[in-house]
């Protein structure tokens, strides 16, 4: 499995994008109040962590005794750069050429 499969599959569980949106408002969490958040059991969230720490969304890090969750939102980009951008290329030039020709007619009329 390329790291790339391993992204989509991490964002394709709603729980899994949840536990990073919580990570986005307020990074740092620790898994007891990750579980706050979520109607599951502790080795569940722990899975889901699991999942995402594999993929490169999260990264733990000891702090003592406690493991801290950080959202890395690098391998986020690295799929919008590949998948997206490409597509909305042809839309962001269309809309700069028609802008071009709008203000070309307009300038024309005056």
């Amino acid at each position: 499995m390329t790291d790339e499969d391993r992204v989509f599959k991490a964002l394709a569980d709603s729980t899994r994008r949840f536990l990073l949106d919580l990570l986005f408002v307020r990074d740092g969490r620790t898994l007891t109040e990750l579980e706050s958040e979520l109607a599951m059991t502790r080795f569940g969230v722990m899975k889901h962590l699991r999942v995402l720490e594999a993929a490169g969304l999260v990264v733990a890090v000891r702090s003592g005794r406690e493991k801290l969750h950080y959202l890395n939102p690098v391998p986020i980009r690295l799929i919008h750069d590949r998948w997206i951008d490409k597509y909305t290329e042809g839309r962001v030039s269309a809309l700069a050429n028609l802008k071009k020709h709008l203000e070309k007619k307009h300038d024309d009329e005056k």
